[in-house]
């Protein structure tokens, strides 16, 4: 069975895979466990097949900094793979799932090989860029209330049944925002007690809502238009 095929970065490109499924190796992984850590010297690049994973970044000082999650169909390790640089982040497994593991070697002959691969590759790192730019001007030049009000906005997605309204599922610790933020989970509950006040959030069942990312929105960019 041609599993890399399956992978989203390679499907329709334009190369047999088939050669290189003995070249790359399947690895299960079980919830904490560290599929990569700061300073590794090792090169490979992972394609999450199943499971969830948190990608972190450490300061010199020992602080942790959440960049984010990543599902099933995602890929880590690139940079590496690339530059051969060691790693500059952490990524450890939230849930039971599968990587496919392969080489530096493997990956670039790949994408030397197959032009849509490459594409995808480059769009891929340009997203990635612009992602981290939009974190670092918020965190640059918005106060916590705001750089919270944008990280809920990132992390939610559409409420079915309720064109105006946001969910993010499951509903975030407040320690793991505060980590993402940059500030103590004390000062993210003070927040949402604020937001309750309001009535801009709602708890359900696994979910947290966001019954006006309208106003969210619109104080994040009043927010930076004043900087």
């Amino acid at each position: 069975m041609n599993r890399l095929a399956a992978i989203p970065l390679f499907k329709g490109a334009e190369i047999d895979l088939a050669p290189f499924e003995t070249r790359v190796r399947w690895k299960h992984f079980t919830p904490d466990e560290i599929l990569v850590d700061f300073d590794d010297a090792s090169t490979d690049i992972f394609f999450l097949a199943s499971g969830d994973v948190r990608v972190l970044i450490r300061t010199r000082s020992g602080k942790e900094v959440i960049l984010g999650e990543m599902r099933a169909g995602a890929l880590f390790g690139e940079l590496a793979a690339l530059d051969g640089v060691k790693r500059s982040a952490n990524v450890t497994a939230l849930t039971r799932g599968e990587v496919c593991v392969m080489s530096a070697a493997v990956f670039r002959e790949i994408l030397f090989a197959a032009p849509t691969v490459a594409d995808r590759v480059l769009r891929l790192l340009t997203t990635r860029v612009r992602e981290l730019d939009a974190r670092l001007m918020e965190q640059t030049v918005l106060d916590l209330k705001h750089r919270l009000y944008s990280e809920l906005l990132r992390l939610s997605i559409p409420r079915a049944g309720h064109a105006t309204e946001r969910v993010v599922t499951p509903p975030p610790f407040h320690h793991v925002l505060a980590a993402r933020i940059g500030c103590r989970r004390e000062q993210v509950t003070r927040e949402f007690t604020q937001m309750d006040a309001e009535a801009l959030i709602e708890r359900t069942r696994g979910a947290l809502v966001l019954k006006r990312p309208d106003i969210f929105q619109s104080r994040v960019a009043a927010a930076l238009r004043e900087e």
